[in-house]
């Protein structure tokens, strides 16, 4: 077998699909608690991964509450700047607004258990 031919079925195993993505969407959506979710992401990813997504929400959060430069955000997360950009730019700029979303959930959660 020609070392391409290895490669591009090496390739063709790793391809992840809608339905791949679906499937991992619907499990998240199956989560009945922090509990549950914290085991979950556990199981899911490495310690790194984790990391990562726990300081891309980090940013997030101190991106919405504050006029923070990119430079004051690095200095008190040791997030990147390309990191801290690319977060600005999927809560300001893209359209898929998902973490706008999420922060209007909390902030409606935070507001509602006031009354």
């Amino acid at each position: 077998m020609a070392k391409t031919e290895t490669k591009g079925r090496a390739a063709a195993a790793r391809t992840v699909g809608k339905v791949d993505y679906e499937s991992l969407y619907d499990a998240f959506l199956l989560l009945k608690s922090r509990d549950e979710c914290a085991r979950f992401m556990r199981d899911l990813c490495t310690p790194a991964e984790l990391q990562a997504f726990a300081e891309r929400w980090r940013v997030v959060q101190i991106l919405d509450r504050s006029d923070d430069s990119y430079q004051t955000i690095h200095a008190k997360t040791g997030v990147s700047i390309t990191t801290i950009g690319r977060v600005a730019r999927f809560l300001l700029q893209e359209p898929y607004q998902g973490y706008r979303t999420i922060l209007d959930r909390l902030k409606n959660k935070a507001y509602s258990k006031h009354f």
